[in-house]
């Protein structure tokens, strides 16, 4: 999914709601702060995402998702969820990107913190999260440091958060032993 692509949506949510904001939580989400991510970041077609202030309305959203004509034709679609889908770090509302211009028609997409989704991600544990939390640290879109400290404020027992911080430092150590062996290679064919 392009930028360009979560703004049509957002734009299609808010005439079909007719709600001005919605919130957006899945991989998409990163596109709020990172316009132009990586490719393997943009991988996504669909956009995880609810009304503001009448998630009630979320099922409206269907109409735009997977497998309707909305999909077909434009190849993204919007994946209808609640406030209640992720898990996220406390005082994340606080932390959301802004996405509001001409091409939303000036409604607004509030997309989650990169550190914040990368969190979420990482509690929810699907194999495909990790990957993805992974690619976000490897293109140092987040770091380490941050991403630690939102771990800690996640709603998860002692010990699942103990998982995730673990599962960091050796993802951490993994992605430092691959940047050194590069390095290794520069060397060697410098040689």
């Amino acid at each position: 999914m392009t930028r360009a692509e979560l703004e049509h949506l957002i734009r299609a949510a808010a005439e079909i709601t007719r709600e001005q904001e919605h919130v957006i939580i899945g991989a998409a989400a990163l596109l709020g702060a990172h316009p132009n991510p990586p490719d393997d970041l943009r991988r996504t077609m669909e956009a995880d995402m609810y009304p503001r202030r009448r998630p009630d309305l979320a099922d409206e959203l269907e109409v735009i998702g997977e497998l309707s004509q909305f999909h077909q034709r434009f190849h993204v679609y919007v994946h209808p969820v609640g406030p209640e889908t992720a898990l996220l770090p406390d005082g994340w509302e606080e932390r959301l990107v802004r996405v509001q211009n001409a091409n939303t028609n000036q409604a607004v997409g509030y997309c989650l913190e990169p550190h914040d989704l990368a969190a979420s991600k990482l509690a929810a544990g699907r194999e495909k999260d990790k990957e993805f939390v992974s690619a976000l640290l490897e293109h140092r879109l987040i770091d380490s440091a941050t991403l630690l400290q939102r771990v800690e404020r996640l709603p998860v027992t002692p010990d699942h958060r103990l998982q995730l911080s673990s599962w960091i430092s050796r993802s951490l150590q993994t992605g430092l032993k691959r940047d050194l062996s590069k390095e290794g290679d520069g060397y060697e064919r410098e040689r």
